[in-house]
């Protein structure tokens, strides 16, 4: 991508975006394709690279019937702060072979990597103890108890959208775009103003808001 591209000697975040058979297309959809495209970073952003990452690299099929094949698999990711880890909703995560992802996230949230986990994901987190003593959210009040059989979370939970606790970012499936606001911002890859804009635009859909956008996105960025 141009993007990367052209950020050759500056730091880089890998994004392991976790594929698993009935992925939630569109929990994904606004934080893939900005981190993904590069289309509105600012100038001096960090360079971005996405991988599909799963428990094997055998195709997956998602909720909306779309074929997504593995870039890599768990083993692959690395443990440093530059990784990020982003785990969609599913209707298969109770599935024990997902076990090795969950761990992978323990790490990473161990050494300050960012996680972003949305819907069904965080009951997998729950489960695991991974939001007992964090700020955090889900589908509701009274899910992740219903779900998460060894949650004991419950002082920490947030009835909001998303919820980023620092490097942790949360979400219920019906915010999407919030939370990938809050992933955008935690890797510091658009300008705030420009941030803010595109949050506005696609959160309320006026024509200002576009225009606004637009006018934040320097005319030599990509040169």
């Amino acid at each position: 991508m141009k993007k990367q591209a052209k950020n050759g000697g500056k730091s880089m975040y890998t994004v392991y975006i976790y594929v698993l058979d009935t992925l939630a297309d569109w929990e994904l959809g606004y934080v893939t394709s900005e981190l993904n495209s590069g289309r509105f970073f600012k100038k001096d952003a960090p360079c971005v690279s996405v991988k599909m990452v799963s428990f094997s690299r055998e195709p997956i099929k998602t909720m909306g019937g779309l074929t997504v094949i593995p870039d890599c698999v768990v083993a692959d990711i690395t443990i440093t702060k530059t990784s990020v880890l982003i785990l969609p909703g599913a209707n298969t995560w109770n599935d024990p072979k997902h076990g090795a992802v969950i761990e992978k996230a323990r790490e990473l949230l161990s050494v300050g990597a960012t996680v972003g986990a949305i819907c069904g994901a965080t009951v997998a987190l729950a489960n695991c103890g991974l939001l007992d003593h964090r700020p955090h959210t889900s589908n509701g009040p009274g899910f992740l108890e219903m779900t998460a059989p060894d949650y004991n979370g419950q002082r920490f939970y947030v009835d909001k959208p998303s919820v980023a606790d620092h490097n942790l970012i949360t979400a219920a499936p019906t915010g999407a775009l919030l939370w990938a606001k809050q992933i955008i911002e935690c890797l510091g890859v658009f300008q705030e103003n420009t941030l803010d804009a595109w949050y506005e635009y696609f959160n309320t859909g006026k024509v200002e808001s576009f225009y606004a956008l637009m006018q934040t996105l320097s005319p030599d960025k990509d040169n």
